[in-house]
Protein backbone atom coordinates (compact mmCIF):
# COMPACT_ATOMS: atom_id res chain seq x y z
CA UNK A 1 0.00 0.00 0.00
CA UNK A 2 1.14 3.84 -0.67
CA UNK A 3 1.34 6.28 1.48
CA UNK A 4 -0.60 9.42 1.35
CA UNK A 5 1.76 12.13 0.21
CA UNK A 6 -0.16 14.81 -0.95
CA UNK A 7 -0.74 18.28 0.38
CA UNK A 8 -3.79 19.11 2.88
CA UNK A 9 -4.98 21.82 1.44
CA UNK A 10 -7.67 24.10 3.58
CA UNK A 11 -10.78 26.33 2.21
CA UNK A 12 -11.98 29.15 4.04
CA UNK A 13 -14.95 28.56 6.37
CA UNK A 14 -16.14 31.91 6.48
CA UNK A 15 -15.77 33.30 2.50
CA UNK A 16 -15.61 31.10 -0.98
CA UNK A 17 -12.05 32.64 -1.56
CA UNK A 18 -9.90 29.49 -2.71
CA UNK A 19 -6.80 28.87 -0.94
CA UNK A 20 -5.18 26.28 -4.05
CA UNK A 21 -2.00 27.13 -5.33
CA UNK A 22 -0.16 26.59 -8.86
CA UNK A 23 1.41 23.67 -6.88
CA UNK A 24 -1.24 22.18 -5.70
CA UNK A 25 -3.00 21.87 -9.74
CA UNK A 26 0.06 20.17 -10.56
CA UNK A 27 -0.67 17.45 -7.94
CA UNK A 28 -4.23 17.49 -9.18
CA UNK A 29 -2.98 16.67 -12.77
CA UNK A 30 0.19 14.54 -12.08
CA UNK A 31 -1.73 12.02 -9.76
CA UNK A 32 -5.38 12.75 -11.03
CA UNK A 33 -6.71 13.56 -7.54
CA UNK A 34 -6.61 15.82 -4.40
CA UNK A 35 -7.64 16.37 -0.85
CA UNK A 36 -9.35 19.45 0.26
CA UNK A 37 -10.26 19.89 3.24
CA UNK A 38 -12.86 22.21 4.96
CA UNK A 39 -14.24 23.01 1.97
CA UNK A 40 -17.82 23.10 4.08
CA UNK A 41 -18.27 24.24 7.47
CA UNK A 42 -19.91 22.47 10.00
CA UNK A 43 -23.45 24.37 9.82
CA UNK A 44 -23.46 23.34 6.28
CA UNK A 45 -22.95 19.62 6.79
CA UNK A 46 -25.66 19.42 9.26
CA UNK A 47 -27.93 21.18 6.93
CA UNK A 48 -27.02 18.69 4.18
CA UNK A 49 -27.29 15.51 6.57
CA UNK A 50 -30.69 16.49 7.09
CA UNK A 51 -31.70 16.32 3.73
CA UNK A 52 -30.23 13.05 2.89
CA UNK A 53 -31.73 11.12 5.72
CA UNK A 54 -34.72 12.64 4.45
CA UNK A 55 -34.03 11.28 1.25
CA UNK A 56 -32.38 7.64 2.53
CA UNK A 57 -35.59 7.40 4.44
CA UNK A 58 -38.14 7.87 2.13
CA UNK A 59 -39.82 10.93 2.85
CA UNK A 60 -38.49 12.95 -0.07
CA UNK A 61 -39.20 9.79 -2.94
CA UNK A 62 -36.65 9.34 -5.17
CA UNK A 63 -38.30 7.46 -7.61
CA UNK A 64 -35.97 5.46 -10.27
CA UNK A 65 -33.31 7.66 -9.22
CA UNK A 66 -32.76 5.14 -6.37
CA UNK A 67 -30.77 2.07 -7.09
CA UNK A 68 -28.03 -0.65 -5.02
CA UNK A 69 -24.72 -0.40 -6.10
CA UNK A 70 -24.33 -3.37 -3.86
CA UNK A 71 -25.80 -5.57 -6.47
CA UNK A 72 -29.00 -5.89 -6.17
CA UNK A 73 -30.66 -3.50 -8.83
CA UNK A 74 -33.36 -0.98 -8.74
CA UNK A 75 -34.32 -0.28 -5.41
CA UNK A 76 -37.81 2.17 -4.87
CA UNK A 77 -37.81 0.92 -1.44
CA UNK A 78 -36.72 2.70 1.40
CA UNK A 79 -35.06 -0.16 2.90
CA UNK A 80 -32.70 -3.21 2.22
CA UNK A 81 -29.64 -1.87 -0.14
CA UNK A 82 -26.40 -2.33 0.72
CA UNK A 83 -24.71 1.01 -1.31
CA UNK A 84 -27.87 3.46 -1.82
CA UNK A 85 -26.93 5.55 -4.89
CA UNK A 86 -30.00 8.51 -5.92
CA UNK A 87 -28.95 9.96 -8.73
CA UNK A 88 -29.82 14.16 -9.26
CA UNK A 89 -30.50 15.39 -5.27
CA UNK A 90 -31.01 18.65 -7.10
CA UNK A 91 -33.70 17.89 -9.07
CA UNK A 92 -35.32 16.38 -5.85
CA UNK A 93 -34.14 19.43 -3.57
CA UNK A 94 -33.14 22.36 -5.93
CA UNK A 95 -31.61 24.72 -3.81
CA UNK A 96 -28.84 22.44 -3.52
CA UNK A 97 -26.63 23.74 -6.24
CA UNK A 98 -26.70 27.06 -4.74
CA UNK A 99 -25.59 25.74 -1.48
CA UNK A 100 -21.46 26.60 -0.42
CA UNK A 101 -20.80 23.04 -1.23
CA UNK A 102 -22.00 23.27 -5.11
CA UNK A 103 -20.28 26.44 -5.15
CA UNK A 104 -17.04 25.91 -3.49
CA UNK A 105 -17.23 22.63 -5.40
CA UNK A 106 -17.69 24.50 -8.64
CA UNK A 107 -15.10 27.05 -8.16
CA UNK A 108 -12.07 24.55 -7.36
CA UNK A 109 -13.12 22.36 -9.91
CA UNK A 110 -12.30 25.13 -12.38
CA UNK A 111 -9.50 26.24 -10.82
CA UNK A 112 -8.07 22.86 -11.13
CA UNK A 113 -9.01 22.32 -14.96
CA UNK A 114 -10.38 25.31 -16.83
CA UNK A 115 -13.26 27.99 -15.98
CA UNK A 116 -15.25 26.64 -18.65
CA UNK A 117 -16.17 23.88 -16.44
CA UNK A 118 -19.80 23.39 -15.11
CA UNK A 119 -22.04 21.74 -13.26
CA UNK A 120 -23.09 18.12 -14.88
CA UNK A 121 -24.43 16.26 -12.68
CA UNK A 122 -24.63 15.11 -8.99
CA UNK A 123 -25.51 12.13 -6.47
CA UNK A 124 -25.66 10.73 -3.22
CA UNK A 125 -24.40 7.71 -1.89
CA UNK A 126 -23.93 5.90 1.11
CA UNK A 127 -23.11 3.12 3.10
CA UNK A 128 -25.22 1.15 5.61
CA UNK A 129 -23.92 -0.11 8.79
CA UNK A 130 -21.95 -2.89 8.87
CA UNK A 131 -23.12 -4.04 5.10
CA UNK A 132 -19.16 -5.16 4.32
CA UNK A 133 -20.02 -4.35 0.49
CA UNK A 134 -17.41 -2.65 -1.48
CA UNK A 135 -17.52 -0.18 -4.22
CA UNK A 136 -15.28 -2.19 -6.76
CA UNK A 137 -12.14 -0.68 -9.15
CA UNK A 138 -13.54 1.76 -11.52
CA UNK A 139 -13.09 4.59 -13.38
CA UNK A 140 -16.02 6.76 -14.03
CA UNK A 141 -15.05 7.66 -17.82
CA UNK A 142 -16.01 4.03 -18.29
CA UNK A 143 -19.86 4.81 -17.31
CA UNK A 144 -19.62 7.67 -19.71
CA UNK A 145 -20.40 8.07 -23.26
CA UNK A 146 -16.84 9.01 -25.33
CA UNK A 147 -16.54 12.62 -25.65
CA UNK A 148 -13.81 14.80 -27.57
CA UNK A 149 -12.77 16.64 -24.92
CA UNK A 150 -12.79 14.20 -21.42
CA UNK A 151 -12.04 17.15 -19.06
CA UNK A 152 -13.95 15.99 -16.12
CA UNK A 153 -13.75 16.92 -12.34
CA UNK A 154 -15.68 14.75 -9.30
CA UNK A 155 -15.89 16.09 -6.18
CA UNK A 156 -16.54 13.88 -3.36
CA UNK A 157 -17.95 15.72 -0.22
CA UNK A 158 -17.38 13.30 3.36
CA UNK A 159 -20.62 13.83 5.77
CA UNK A 160 -19.56 11.87 8.04
CA UNK A 161 -15.96 11.09 8.93
CA UNK A 162 -14.35 8.83 6.28
CA UNK A 163 -12.36 6.17 7.16
CA UNK A 164 -10.44 2.97 6.22
CA UNK A 165 -12.89 0.95 7.75
CA UNK A 166 -16.16 2.12 6.81
CA UNK A 167 -15.03 2.89 2.97
CA UNK A 168 -13.13 6.17 2.52
CA UNK A 169 -11.78 6.73 -0.92
CA UNK A 170 -9.02 4.92 -2.26
CA UNK A 171 -7.08 6.88 -5.49
CA UNK A 172 -4.67 5.21 -8.17
CA UNK A 173 -1.73 8.27 -8.33
CA UNK A 174 -1.17 8.45 -12.15
CA UNK A 175 -3.89 6.37 -13.70
CA UNK A 176 -5.53 8.89 -15.33
CA UNK A 177 -2.61 9.38 -17.34
CA UNK A 178 -2.56 5.79 -18.39
CA UNK A 179 -5.04 3.89 -21.18
CA UNK A 180 -8.40 3.10 -19.46
CA UNK A 181 -8.33 -0.39 -17.93
CA UNK A 182 -11.28 -2.55 -19.01
CA UNK A 183 -14.25 -2.77 -17.28
CA UNK A 184 -16.97 -5.21 -16.63
CA UNK A 185 -20.43 -5.55 -14.46
CA UNK A 186 -19.61 -6.71 -11.37
CA UNK A 187 -22.21 -8.65 -11.02
CA UNK A 188 -25.89 -9.68 -12.82
CA UNK A 189 -27.94 -8.02 -11.28
CA UNK A 190 -27.70 -4.05 -12.07
CA UNK A 191 -24.72 -3.29 -10.03
CA UNK A 192 -21.48 -1.40 -10.26
CA UNK A 193 -18.66 -1.81 -12.98
CA UNK A 194 -15.07 -3.20 -12.51
CA UNK A 195 -11.65 -3.33 -13.69
CA UNK A 196 -8.99 -5.08 -12.10
CA UNK A 197 -6.34 -3.60 -9.70
CA UNK A 198 -5.35 -3.85 -5.68
CA UNK A 199 -5.23 -1.67 -2.76
CA UNK A 200 -1.15 -2.20 -3.34
CA UNK A 201 -1.39 0.55 -6.04
CA UNK A 202 -3.50 2.86 -4.01
CA UNK A 203 -3.72 5.60 -1.49
CA UNK A 204 -6.21 5.77 0.90
CA UNK A 205 -7.81 8.99 1.48
CA UNK A 206 -9.65 9.68 5.03
CA UNK A 207 -11.75 12.36 5.40
CA UNK A 208 -13.29 14.64 8.57
CA UNK A 209 -16.63 15.82 7.56
CA UNK A 210 -16.68 19.12 5.25
CA UNK A 211 -13.36 17.64 3.76
CA UNK A 212 -13.81 16.80 0.03
CA UNK A 213 -11.64 15.13 -2.65
CA UNK A 214 -11.76 15.57 -6.39
CA UNK A 215 -10.71 13.61 -9.37
CA UNK A 216 -10.48 13.41 -12.85
CA UNK A 217 -12.73 11.16 -14.84
CA UNK A 218 -9.77 8.73 -15.52
CA UNK A 219 -8.24 8.08 -12.22
CA UNK A 220 -8.86 4.92 -10.68
CA UNK A 221 -10.78 4.41 -7.64
CA UNK A 222 -12.79 2.10 -5.29
CA UNK A 223 -13.62 1.56 -1.49
CA UNK A 224 -14.01 -0.66 1.38
CA UNK A 225 -17.25 -1.97 2.25
CA UNK A 226 -18.46 -0.51 5.80
CA UNK A 227 -18.03 -2.45 8.72
CA UNK A 228 -18.33 -0.24 11.19
CA UNK A 229 -21.72 0.76 13.76
CA UNK A 230 -22.42 4.31 11.42
CA UNK A 231 -23.13 5.11 8.01
CA UNK A 232 -20.34 6.16 5.65
CA UNK A 233 -22.67 9.13 4.02
CA UNK A 234 -21.30 11.19 1.13
CA UNK A 235 -22.70 14.20 -1.81
CA UNK A 236 -20.65 13.80 -5.06
CA UNK A 237 -20.93 17.09 -7.67
CA UNK A 238 -19.39 16.58 -10.97
CA UNK A 239 -18.12 19.00 -13.39
CA UNK A 240 -17.45 19.06 -17.43
CA UNK A 241 -16.83 21.76 -19.57
CA UNK A 242 -20.50 23.69 -20.44
CA UNK A 243 -19.58 22.67 -24.33
CA UNK A 244 -19.40 18.64 -23.31
CA UNK A 245 -22.41 19.05 -21.03
CA UNK A 246 -24.57 20.53 -24.39
CA UNK A 247 -23.15 17.52 -26.09
CA UNK A 248 -24.16 14.88 -23.40
CA UNK A 249 -27.53 16.09 -23.71
CA UNK A 250 -28.06 16.24 -27.41
CA UNK A 251 -26.83 12.64 -27.83
CA UNK A 252 -29.71 12.02 -24.61
CA UNK A 253 -26.93 11.27 -21.74
CA UNK A 254 -28.34 12.47 -18.68
CA UNK A 255 -26.48 10.43 -16.17
CA UNK A 256 -29.81 8.88 -14.82
CA UNK A 257 -31.91 11.87 -15.01
CA UNK A 258 -34.56 9.99 -16.77
CA UNK A 259 -33.50 6.40 -17.04
CA UNK A 260 -31.14 5.22 -14.22
CA UNK A 261 -29.50 2.11 -15.85
CA UNK A 262 -25.69 1.36 -15.15
CA UNK A 263 -23.62 0.07 -18.29
CA UNK A 264 -20.46 0.35 -20.18
CA UNK A 265 -20.53 3.53 -22.75
CA UNK A 266 -17.40 4.25 -23.00
CA UNK A 267 -15.55 2.78 -25.84
CA UNK A 268 -11.96 2.75 -24.54
CA UNK A 269 -12.90 0.98 -21.38
CA UNK A 270 -14.45 -2.14 -23.21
Amino acid sequence: MLTHRRPLLAFGCMTDELAIDAGAVEVFRRDGYLKVEGLVPADEIARHLAIYDRLLRGEIDAGHRRSDLGGAGPAPGVRGEKITQIMWPSDLVPDLTGSIYYRRALAVARRLLGDDLSFDFDMLIDKAPFTGTTTPWHQDLAYWIDLPDRRAVSSWLALDRATVENGCMWFVPGSHLLPPRKHRPAGPTGGALLCDATEAEAVPVPLEPGSCTFHQGGTLHYSRGNTTAGHRRAMIANFRPAAMVERERRAGFDHGRTVNVRALRSDEAR
